[in-house]
């Protein structure tokens, strides 16, 4: 059936993201110097937000050395997106029964921008990194959307009440519908 094989795919990149969202906490210092290397060069910061990237570099290496401990809820965040990798990854399985797992993620990618609106002027965090967070949300809100609407197509294919028209990709209502009176 293809609705559930493209529901699949796009559960699967959800997954994949997450997964690389999560394992690359750990070399943060070395992923930002790249990317001053490669969209600043070297030198003095030449804008807001490359002076705040500098100024993370610099912070991330001080805590390291002065209380890597601090580090450890970087860990849990990481595997907290590790495992939500294999939730999703899982739901791959039977996503008609999984849908459940889609639309919570659908749901979080709708809380990304209340989090992000909420935390980064409290954090102290430029304003513009507001738009670099909320870039996640349709970056897996699409997929998952996509998912979902394939899974509810699916869902009603398997159980008879809707079926595809001939020559068409739109499906066509075959319920029985009453009589007028």
């Amino acid at each position: 059936m293809h609705e559930l094989k493209r529901a699949k795919l796009m559960l699967g990149i959800v997954a994949v993201g997450l997964l690389v969202s999560g394992v690359t906490i750990w070399p943060a210092t070395w992923e930002l110097e790249t990317l001053v290397h490669v969209i600043w060069g070297p030198g003095e910061a030449s804008g807001v937000m490359h002076g705040f990237v500098l100024r993370a570099i610099e912070a991330i290496e001080y805590v390291g050395a002065e209380y890597p401990f601090l580090f450890y809820a970087g860990d849990w965040l990481a595997f907290a997106m590790i495992v939500l990798a294999i939730l999703f990854y899982g739901a791959r399985r039977d996503p008609v029964r999984n849908v459940w797992i889609v639309q919570c993620g659908l749901i979080m990618c709708v809380l990304v921008p209340v989090l992000a609106a909420v935390c980064v002027p409290l954090r102290g965090l430029p304003l513009c990194w507001f738009w670099v967070d909320t870039a996640f949300a349709p970056a897996a809100g699409l997929p998952l959307w996509i998912a979902l609407r394939d899974i509810r197509l699916a869902e009603k294919l398997l159980t008879g009440t809707v079926v595809p028209s001939r020559g068409s990709t739109e499906p066509v209502d075959r319920r029985e519908s009453s009589p007028p009176s």
